[in-house]
C-alpha cells in the first residue's frame, strides 16, 4: 500500500525524465498531492509539526553532510530563506538518518543556518516524503499544505526564487 502511493510520483518522475520534461511534469504530477503530516525536532530541542506551518510556503530540503551538492546549495537556499522569510516563507533541512548528530549540528553552527535544522534519525520524515534516498531532495509546499514541486539532486535555488516570490505573494 505505501509503495502504490508514492508511485504516482515515482512514475511521472520517470515518465517526464524520458521526455525532458521532468521540471514541468513533476510540478503537473505533484500539484495536488498533499504534503504529509510530521511532526520533528529541531536542533535547539524546539518541537515542531509540518501542519503547523500551513499559511507559509515551506521548502523541505533533505541533505547529508557528506553530500557535496547539499553543501553547495545551502547558502543559496540560505539566501533564500533571508529575502523570503519575512513573507512568510519557511524551511526544514533535514538531515538523513545515517548523519551522525553531532555532524549536522557543527555543520549548521559553522555555517548560521538561519532556518530549522532537522535530524530525521529514525527516517520516518524521508519516509513519510516518499522514501527518500537521494541527498539532495527538495519539496516546496503552498500555504495550503500542496506539495508545488520536487527536486532531486543540486537544485539552482536562486532560479527557483520567482516561483517562492509568487507562492508567497498568494493569498
Amino acid at each position: 500500500m505505501k509503495f502504490v502511493r508514492a508511485l504516482p510520483v515515482v512514475a511521472c518522475a520517470a515518465l517526464a525524465s524520458g521526455f525532458g520534461l521532468a521540471s514541468a511534469m513533476l510540478t503537473a504530477c505533484s500539484r495536488a498531492e498533499q504534503a504529509p503530516a510530521v511532526s520533528y525536532v529541531l536542533l535547539d530541542g524546539r518541537k515542531g509539526d509540518l501542519a503547523a506551518l500551513r499559511g507559509h510556503v515551506v521548502l523541505v530540503n533533505f541533505w547529508a553532510t557528506d553530500c557535496a551538492p547539499c553543501v553547495e546549495e545551502m547558502p543559496a537556499i540560505a539566501a533564500n530563506w533571508r529575502r523570503f522569510s519575512p513573507q512568510g516563507f519557511e524551511t526544514l533541512a533535514v538531515s538523513m538518518s545515517y548523519d551522525p548528530p553531532a555532524l549536522v549540528s557543527n555543520f549548521a553552527q559553522a555555517r548560521a543556518l538561519p532556518f530549522g535544522v532537522v535530524i530525521d534519525n529514525t527516517g520516518e520524515i524521508a519516509h513519510r516524503f516518499g522514501d527518500v534516498a537521494i541527498t539532495p531532495t527538495s519539496v516546496l509546499i503552498d500555504k495550503q499544505g500542496r506539495i508545488v514541486k520536487r527536486w532531486v539532486g543540486k537544485t539552482d535555488f536562486a532560479a527557483v526564487a520567482p516561483l517562492i516570490a509568487q507562492l508567497v505573494a498568494a493569498s
